[in-house]
């Protein structure tokens, strides 16, 4: 190249590197990547990627770091690939969570993961077992219309059913692979094999009436599930669930749901918001209430924001002795700034404010620290219904309370939540 006149660029040192590294010679790559300095032949950012991935693979991890402190040192910024490189080392070597951070430190930055990236994280996570990552990885490809590899897909669908976690987000993000698979059996075999064939078709069939929005079809398929004696996999009944809500068919919803009562099978949050907000919509409030109560017969319980929501939207409603069911089948750890600041909030919306003040002197007795919102909710709900001389009270406690108190990070979260759900504006 040299001796036709033709200039030796990054490209070209780069494609070196990699010829080296493929040869077994790691020594050559050092010299070959020092020598690429020398030469004044700067580095870009592919070609640092390829460098930290080398020393990676080869187990020399100082010297990777010190590529990649190079790399922010000389203007260039970590693309995709970059950020990939480093997630994948640091989870063969048992920090996933720090994965995770990069994971979001990426985006953060502007750089957003992509197929390859997803593909490369589920596949490492799942092998490592890190189950609670791959469903944050396949919740953001979700949200971005991104989906598995199918040997990626199997080894995740694996890792889940190891660890006893529902594959409902799994199958969402990758509902390609069921319909195209499903003539050669491959997935249903690798499923279901050692269930009632029945269960098989039920499943496919409730699917083969939601993709063609044949609802009286869904009715009637549900209807006779709930007559027999069969448990199908939670993703086909989880879907039934989202797409009838999302179609404003509750009634549809609520007999997949009854099928989840019998058969007790985990449907997983999303489906349980979606009938609840349907329900909601509907003014069917004690139905409602029901649904949330057979979800806490199993042990799952509405998070922090979800059930503050919940709780100050029927107090709205005037439905107060709803939403105190909700409030008080709350496990003590649910019970916290932002859920009691929503029954306080609910309490005086449906014009009960001396259940409120009650609730605020218990929510105080027991330690939990009032937010900001906590006082804006008091104070903006006693103006309104004429108490001024009590919200003068809590005007001038919020002011002695917040000088410079500090929470643990779980009370701080809860807080945060709170002022996000019930600053001034936000109270009607």
């Amino acid at each position: 190249m040299q001796e036709k006149g033709i200039k030796i660029d990054a490209i070209t040192y780069t494609s070196m590197l990699h010829w080296l590294s493929n040869d077994g010679d790691i020594d050559g790559t050092v010299r070959m990547w020092e020598e690429m300095k020398k030469k004044g032949c700067y580095p870009t950012v592919v070609s640092y990627t390829a460098y930290m991935k080398i020393l990676f693979d080869h187990n020399r991890v100082k010297e990777a770091i010190e590529v990649y402190k190079e790399l922010l040192r000389s203007g260039c910024s970590p693309n995709c690939h970059t950020y990939t490189v480093l997630m994948a080392h640091v989870i063969d070597s048992g920090k996933t969570e720090e994965a995770l951070r990069l994971f979001s430190r990426m985006k953060d930055t502007g750089v957003e993961p992509d197929k390859a990236t997803c593909n490369i994280l589920v596949e490492k996570c799942s092998k490592a077992g890190a189950t609670y990552a791959v469903i944050q990885v396949l919740s953001f490809m979700r949200e971005n219309k991104l989906v598995l590899r199918y040997p990626v897909f199997l080894e995740a669908h694996e890792a889940l059913k190891k660890a006893g976690k529902s594959d409902h987000l799994l199958w969402q993000v990758n509902s390609h692979i069921f319909i195209q698979d499903t003539g050669a059996g491959e997935i249903t075999d690798a499923m279901q094999a050692a269930q009632d064939p029945n269960c098989v078709i039920d499943g496919g069939l409730l699917l083969v009436f939601l993709r063609k929005r044949n609802f009286c079809g869904l009715d009637c398929l549900l209807t006779q599930l709930g007559k027999k004696n069969l448990k199908i996999e939670s993703w086909p009944i989880t879907t039934a669930i989202e797409e009838s809500c999302a179609k404003g068919r509750v009634d549809t919803a609520l007999l997949a749901f009854d099928y989840v009562v019998k058969t007790c099978i985990d449907i997983g949050t999303g489906a349980s918001l979606a009938l609840i907000g349907a329900l909601i919509r509907r003014n069917q409030f004690a139905q409602a209430v029901d649904v949330v109560e057979q979800i806490a017969k199993t042990g799952s319980f509405l998070e922090t924001d979800s059930a503050s929501l919940l709780i100050y939207r029927l107090g709205c409603s005037k439905q107060l002795a709803l939403a105190e069911r909700i409030f008080y089948m709350l496990p003590d750890d649910l019970q916290n700034s932002a859920t009691y600041t929503a029954y306080i909030a609910a309490c005086l919306s449906a014009g009960d404010p001396d259940r409120g003040i009650k609730a605020y002197e218990t929510m105080r007795g027991l330690g939990v620290l009032a937010a900001a919102g906590t006082y804006d909710v008091l104070i903006y709900g006693l103006q309104k219904l004429g108490r001024l001389d009590e919200a003068k009270i809590y005007m001038k406690e919020k002011k002695y309370r917040q000088k410079g108190h500090h929470s643990s990070e779980i009370s701080i979260s809860c807080e945060r939540i709170c002022d996000l759900l019930f600053t001034v504006d936000m109270v009607p």
